[in-house]
């Protein structure tokens, strides 16, 4: 599979958009804190995310392609075996496709947002300072 890119449009899949648009309407209580208090309007570092984003076959929780990233917020059903297993495949592929996938349990965003944040900053930082050395 060739890398996600600005020519092949990151792999949006505007077939998905339909059922994007519904969970941007319905997202979780933890999706709505991490979306208003950290990702939305640029506040985590002036990068731009989007919410439900569809890729691939699949649609992302937040997605931000200038740093290839994708944030999954996963509630009590990814405690079961078979969302467990798809979840790995779908990990696989966002990441073959060469995207970074990190993921937080719901209880994670909505008793410590504050480390959340901080564990993004510095993934962040990581990857501004891996472009700098790639110059």
């Amino acid at each position: 599979m060739k890398p996600a890119s600005k020519e092949n449009n990151y792999y949006y899949n505007k077939n998905l958009q339909p059922y994007a648009n519904e969970l941007r309407k319905e997202m979780t209580k933890a999706e709505a804190c991490l979306w208003k208090y950290v990702l939305k309007s640029g506040r985590l570092s002036g990068c731009k995310f989007r919410r439900q984003r569809p890729v691939l076959n699949y649609i992302a929780d937040f997605m931000c392609v200038e740093l290839m990233l994708i944030i999954e917020v996963d509630g009590i059903t990814h405690q079961d075996e078979k969302v467990v297993n798809h979840d790995e495949i779908r990990q696989k592929e966002l990441e073959a496709a060469g995207f970074k996938v990190i993921r937080f349990h719901d209880s994670e965003v909505l008793s410590d947002i504050r480390n959340v944040e901080m564990e993004l900053e510095s993934y962040i930082e990581e990857f501004e300072s891996g472009k700098e050395r790639n110059k």
